[in-house]
């Protein structure tokens, strides 16, 4: 299949987008687009049409296929490391391949990443450097609520009004 990135890129950076993936799986291309403060359904509707149109004029891809447009959610699903670069600081969960030993499940906050390299803070085992290539499946984990935010008065000196006329 043909390296459909740059045409698309350009397209969607014409309607204020961005591509975020693009994979052709099991007779489905999948284009996931973002942007800054997220993507809403009047903006995938846009980005479907304006690939399909550029799809159906440049015919790219010989066999059947169907087009799949969407947002990469919440919790997005890495893959490249470009993925990976846009998650630095946040948590993040994953499935690490080890040669000879059982799948290991990982979760904690994505500290760096170098190349095709990552090092991640898990939760249980601590600092770990994982090759993305020995990554299953990762994605970004979305923590629901936020801090509580102090109350008022904490953190203001304290007035008094005894002994006041």
């Amino acid at each position: 299949m043909v390296d459909l990135t740059t045409p698309f890129s350009t397209l969607l950076s014409t309607l204020g987008l961005e591509l975020y993936d693009l994979e052709f799986t099991g007779g489905s291309l999948n284009v996931t687009i973002t942007k800054d403060g997220g993507v809403d359904v009047d903006m995938l509707a846009k980005a479907s049409h304006a690939i399909s149109a550029w799809l159906d004029e440049n015919d790219p891809i010989a066999n059947r296929y169907t087009l799949d447009v969407s947002s990469p959610g919440l919790e997005r699903r890495l893959r490249t490391s470009a993925h990976y670069e846009s998650a630095v600081g946040t948590t993040v969960t994953l499935r690490e391949r080890r040669k000879g030993e059982p799948t290991r499940r990982l979760e904690g906050e994505l500290l760096s990443v170098n190349g095709n390299t990552i090092v991640l803070k898990d939760k249980n085992v601590g600092e770990v450097t994982i090759d993305i290539d020995n990554v299953e499946r990762a994605r970004t984990v979305f923590v629901w609520g936020a801090t509580a935010k102090p109350s008022p008065s904490k953190g203001r000196p304290q007035t008094s009004t005894k002994g006041r006329k």
